[in-house]
């Protein structure tokens, strides 16, 4: 593969890039030559229907947030977020905002899939949250303690030179994690705050807060667009990401080859994601709306290619196996198979979110994306696992580092 023309490289860095990859592997899917998986089209409309139900449960009003890491702070009816927040007293919105994107971006790189048998007992409601809500759980309490800040006096940061220090095992006391409560990935967790803290400092940043004042200073008309937000995360945050693809000098993060897309180009069998770069980048809209910053084109960043969205749609029948044993087995993240669900989901996931719009009468301002993820394709992932599986794990286990899942 030719690697002389970096820009043909950056542009895989794009949201842009990401759908038309995705649209590709899905015409080749309905034209049945994918390697693993045939698109059932025809169970669109009743993946959409168990959507719509699960939406109207959740949000009977139809006022529905983002898709975003500050849903999962709340926890037996309290919003932990908002709790830590009046108590701390923060002397303005720059202030907040700078906690609030410290917080953000230490919690979305620690939710990784946890494993089907860890969870996190709440010191408040004296609960067990599991998956993603006890994630969240706990690293807002590690958060709140001080863990990742080099002052003790000002415990609700995440400083570059604590995060470099961040040691394996005071992660995993943490989470509460040990042989009769495991955690998957709590080393690569670790190792990642740690690449976190390294790359802040080689960029000349103290905290991951810093970005929240870039963006204030980029919002000079009072308005920030969803992709510069989107590049600007991955600039900062992609020399943390495992060794992965490094063409032309571009650091490719969350990328993956497949065989069969773009035949010919200069970016030949690569197929971008960029999942926790846009999870983090959904996650970073809300505190600067708190600022009174408007955000704009949310609809450009893609859907989450993630074992709820992509298990929804095999647990519906909208994708199937070619090979049904291949549900039996482990998957890497980079084998062939989960490249084709996680770019397929991509795709499927904006005809789900036209679909909704569609018979609810709403525009893609008024029901972009990453509502119709929150409302939406996210909970009916986790509630037909639920309904098929005990412990509703996923359809299909993959191997994780921590990174990317």
């Amino acid at each position: 593969m030719p690697d002389r023309d970096p820009e043909a490289f950056r542009l895989l860095l794009k949201p842009a890039a990401i759908r038309s990859r995705a649209q590709e592997m899905l015409r080749l899917g309905r034209a049945g030559d994918l390697l693993h998986f045939t698109v059932h089209p025809e169970r669109l409309e009743a993946c959409a229907d168990y959507v719509l139900e699960t939406i109207r449960a959740n949000y009977p009003t139809l006022d529905i947030p983002f898709h975003a890491r500050w849903r999962h702070f709340t926890v037996a009816g309290l919003d932990r977020w908002a709790l830590l927040d009046k108590a701390a007293h923060f002397a303005d919105a720059r202030e907040r905002g700078r906690a609030a994107y410290d917080l953000a971006v230490v919690s979305v790189l620690l939710d990784a899939g946890a494993g089907p048998d860890w969870s996190y007992r709440d010191a408040v409601s004296g609960k067990r949250i599991a998956r993603s809500e006890g994630l969240a759980l706990a690293s807002l309490d590690m958060f709140a303690a001080g863990l990742f800040s080099a002052d003790p006096a000002r415990p609700l940061r995440a400083d570059a030179s604590a995060l470099k220090r961040l040691e394996p095992e005071a992660l995993a006391a943490g989470f509460q994690a040990g042989p009769a409560n495991p955690l998957l990935a709590v080393e690569g967790r670790a190792a990642l705050l740690n690449r976190l803290g390294e790359e802040l400092e080689r960029q000349g940043l103290s905290r991951p807060g810093d970005l929240f004042d870039r963006f204030l200073a980029a919002a000079e008309t009072g308005s920030l667009r969803a992709s510069h937000m989107l590049g600007e995360v991955l600039a900062t945050f992609g020399g943390i990401w495992p060794s992965r693809l490094t063409l032309a000098g571009v650091a490719l993060g969350d990328t993956w080859r497949h065989p069969l897309i773009a035949p010919g180009s200069a970016t030949a069998g690569l197929v971008p994601f960029h999942k926790l770069s846009q999870w983090l980048t959904y996650s970073l809209i809300e505190p600067l709306q708190w600022a009174g910053i408007t955000v704009l084109d949310v609809d450009d960043l893609t859907g989450l290619p993630e074992y709820r969205n992509g298990g929804l749609l095999l647990d519906i029948g909208v994708l199937a196996l070619k090979d049904e044993n291949q549900a039996a087995r482990a998957h890497e993240a980079g084998a062939t198979l989960v490249v084709e669900w996680r770019a397929l989901t991509v795709a499927l996931l904006d005809e789900i979110g036209a679909l909704i719009r569609q018979r609810l009468g709403r525009s893609r301002e008024e029901l972009p994306l990453a509502k119709v993820l929150e409302g939406g394709t996210w909970a009916a992932g986790r509630r037909i696992a639920a309904e098929k599986r005990p412990g509703g794990g996923p359809p299909l286990t993959i191997v994780s580092d921590g990174t990317v899942f």
